[in-house]
């Protein structure tokens, strides 16, 4: 009983962590005859431990019958950009770095990443994204940055 109660709470603060990602909206780059086109979509989160900050991450999405039931492996290329959207607050603590956001990009082992790091010199925060892989991920990848306030502080932990 103790260790059912245990690992629903691990699945329930996994799942309360996890961010999803909100469609801003998606361009055809080609015709498929069969299933979807393949596309670009742009998609928009919230950092879950800054408040005010917003992140717009576009992607490719593999398109035809294996796009359609969910089989296909998008490509590695995305984009990121984050930007101060309200008043920036800390929930608490922020580590040095820390994945903000992930989806996966295969049926198996690939997914697209965003890490935000922070530069504390210069007090600012900086998201990355990136795509890995079980066994060969790529090094394709892009970085934005968020300036904090001289007068704020970012809280590390």
């Amino acid at each position: 009983m103790q260790l059912t109660k245990a690992v629903l709470g691990v699945i329930l603060s996994a799942a309360a962590w996890c961010v999803s990602a909100e469609t801003i909206g998606s361009v055809d780059t080609a015709f498929k005859l069969i299933g979807p086109d393949h596309k670009v979509v742009v998609e928009v989160f919230d950092d879950p431990k800054v408040a005010g900050v917003s992140c717009y991450l576009s992607r490719a999405k593999t398109g035809g019958i294996k796009g359609a039931i969910g089989v296909a492996e998008d490509k590695a290329e995305s984009s990121v950009a984050c930007r101060q959207v309200g008043a920036l607050s800390f929930t608490g603590q922020v580590p040095r770095q820390e994945e903000v956001f992930s989806e996966r990009a295969s049926i198996f082992f690939k997914h697209v990443r965003v890490v935000r790091m922070v530069d504390a010199k210069r007090n600012a925060l900086v998201y990355l994204v990136y795509s890995d892989r079980l066994i060969d991920g790529s090094p394709k990848n892009s970085v934005t940055a968020v300036p904090v306030p001289a007068n704020q502080p970012i809280p590390l932990k």
